[in-house]
């Protein structure tokens, strides 16, 4: 979790940020020019059974202000409007168990990101900090397919939750064609969206989802969405239960998309020393 202080900081800045948001597109209407709408897209991992009323809370906050969609969508953001799309990474127990409910008595469609080689298992992965008082299981194959369709899409997270960045090619191309047939197989449906496991990606990564055939990827980096005719790598803000009702409301309406900016500022401004690698070992092929 992050800082109580790291938190305020960035609940502050947005403030500030949405503040100077409205106030443009106040000069906007004023001016007769147009306003564009927006749009975010949300993710979750798992829910504590105790968290179940803040999530719900949050899903309302939704619905008061924005309109929900899937996270598929290929229209245009109409211009005034504010649009939120709800995803899932891994396919913890607790979504079909907390978080479906909730959302199906709002109608509110959601994407559920699946480590297509884990399902029924514990998560075990690299980077995986385990919680003591909160130990769940992913789905298993036959609760996956129990989820409706027409309100939860299934995307990738890959086979077994890699940091793609530091897979060689052939262990890229496993991740990427062995998980979405995988996931096929289980569901009888196309599996077209895919999110990177830890955030993790580059260019190049995106290729090589193209032309696994994917329609969308999705990242961790809090841009907003489909601001881009044809966007491919779509930005996630992260979200939890435990967020404050303030920081829900301005991750939900945009107010965090200044952090990709400030973090290319602080990697230029303060680049990390690199150290070699220690002796007899050199970098993995990406």
């Amino acid at each position: 979790m992050q800082s109580c202080f790291k938190r305020l900081v960035k609940l502050v800045i947005s403030v500030l940020f949405l503040t100077l948001c409205c106030v443009v597109n106040i000069f906007r209407r004023i001016t007769g020019r147009r306003v564009p709408g927006s749009a975010v897209v949300l993710y979750y991992h798992g829910i504590h059974r105790d968290q179940q009323k803040r999530f719900a809370r949050q899903m309302d906050m939704l619905l008061k202000y924005a309109r929900p969609i899937k996270a598929d969508f290929s229209s245009s953001v109409p211009d005034g409007s504010r649009l939120a799309a709800v995803t899932f990474d891994d396919g913890f127990l607790s979504f079909l168990e907390i978080a479906l409910p909730e959302l199906q008595k709002r109608k509110i469609p959601s994407t559920l990101f699946m480590i297509a080689g884990n399902l029924g298992c514990y998560p075990e992965w690299t980077g995986y900090v385990p919680d003591p008082s909160f130990t769940e299981a992913l789905l298993t194959a036959d609760q996956l397919r129990l989820l409706p369709p027409e309100s939860v899409t299934i995307g990738s997270h890959t086979l077994t939750h890699q940091m793609m960045t530091d897979l060689t090619e052939d262990e890229t191309m496993r991740e990427l064609v062995d998980s979405r047939a995988r996931l096929e197989r289980t569901l009888g449906r196309s599996v077209t969206l895919f999110s990177f496991p830890h955030g993790a990606f580059h260019e190049k990564l995106i290729d090589r989802c193209r032309e696994c055939g994917y329609d969308r990827v999705f990242t961790i980096l809090p841009y907003l969405a489909f601001s881009v005719p044809g966007e491919y790598a779509v930005g996630r803000v992260r979200t939890d239960p435990e967020d404050w009702p303030l920081e829900f409301y301005l991750k939900l309406m945009g107010a965090y998309s200044w952090l990709p900016s400030a973090f290319t500022f602080k990697r230029k401004t303060f680049p990390a020393p690199v150290s070699p690698p220690p002796s007899g070992l050199g970098r993995r092929a990406v």
